[in-house]
């Protein structure tokens, strides 16, 4: 049997998840990492990407979008972010679309754009369409 700890994913407009879980399997901003039971203490910055969990014999799956942390104890993890959605949230088809619409204003040669908030947009809506990708 599979040790359990508490894991909470929490924005600041809701809990998205709080209960017991058996792992995490996160993307930080140097590379993916895995949690399990009894991991060693660790605080990490989240990059935008899939993130998914297990209890038992059930994996959820959300995107993580924006700012996030992850933080570590040996009975639990702790994700804080801007942004997440579980899967089954996410309307691919808007996804698709807002992907499309960042695409096309970095395609463009206009001094006007945001590039960074343009950027921003495009890795948000391929980690949405990715997290939809990975429960299929």
């Amino acid at each position: 049997m599979s040790e359990e700890f508490k894991l909470e994913i929490v924005t600041p407009e809701r809990v998205i998840f709080s209960d017991n879980a058996t792992s995490v399997l996160a993307t930080s901003i140097v590379g993916r990492l895995e949690v399990l039971y009894d991991h060693r203490p660790l605080i990490a910055k989240l990059d935008m990407a899939p993130l998914c969990f297990k209890q038992k014999e059930q994996t959820n799956h959300l995107a993580v979008s924006g700012a996030g942390y992850l933080e570590v104890s040996p009975e639990r993890v702790v994700i804080l972010c801007d942004r997440a959605e579980l899967a089954e949230e996410i309307d691919k088809k808007r996804a698709e679309e807002a992907k499309k619409r960042a695409e096309e204003r970095l395609n463009r040669a206009d001094d006007k754009i945001d590039e960074a908030r343009a950027n921003a947009a495009l890795n948000r809506a391929m980690a949405r369409l990715k997290t939809v990708e990975d429960t299929s």
